[in-house]
């Protein structure tokens, strides 16, 4: 389980069949990971396997590569964010992350106000019910709030302040990236528990009425 605060930026080099080295050798925390430690890479929960000098070696599996942009980034050279696990008794400064990537989003717009970076993006129709105003999202790993959406979560847009853009790989994305997107996982439990497959859950058609029969059939009665 991870909060979306990003503690650290890596590169990846390969490692082997399936294998990635995540250099990291600058981030404060590398010196306290051991083997079987999970870290979110760019968003994706991944298993330390060996440590280097470098940094800490991961297995990917095609369902990863194909998933998410990693091996895009591997290509590219481009950093990943990093974040350990937490331990009992962190601070929850973000929201519950757990590395389990949804989906891949692109980047619509990039826009610098007085005090922040203001993101868009574009998700597809398969998440996009789970994207609402206000609710939070991980990009890339880190833990976001949406500011605004369209009404069925398609395209929404997040306000990121200085810190976080500057200590984050956002500082190098352009319009038409794609980027790690992990949902707010209570909100896929809700639907699932709605049994609302393939509605946008912002839809209020798709809703039943909360009445007392229907909170007495849940087990609310």
């Amino acid at each position: 389980m991870f909060t979306g605060l990003i503690q650290g930026l890596g590169h990846l080099h390969p490692r082997g069949q399936q294998q990635l080295l995540v250099a990291c050798a600058a981030s404060s925390f590398q010196h306290t990971l051991a083997i079987g430690d999970s870290v979110a890479v760019d968003g994706v929960c991944l298993t330390v396997e060996t440590l280097t000098a470098q940094g800490f070696v991961v297995t990917v599996s095609p369902e990863t590569l194909q998933r998410t942009t990693l091996e895009h980034r591997l290509q590219n050279h481009e950093g990943v964010n990093l974040e350990p696990a937490l331990s009992v008794g962190d601070p929850l400064g973000g929201h519950f992350v757990t590395g389990h990537v949804d989906d891949v989003g692109i980047v619509t717009d990039i826009h610098q106000t007085a005090s922040s970076w203001e993101l868009s993006f574009a998700v597809p129709d398969a998440i996009a019910r789970y994207i609402v105003h206000k609710g939070s999202i991980a990009i890339n790993g880190i833990s976001l709030t949406i500011a605004d959406c369209n009404d069925i979560g398609s395209h929404f847009k997040v306000a990121v302040i200085p810190h976080s853009f500057a200590n984050t790989n956002l500082q190098a994305l352009s319009p038409g990236d794609r980027v790690n997107i992990e949902t707010d996982v209570l909100g896929k439990y809700v639907a699932k528990l709605l049994r609302l497959p393939g509605q946008p859950i912002s839809s209020p058609s798709s809703l039943p009425d909360i009445t007392p029969e229907f909170l007495a059939t849940h087990g609310f009665g």
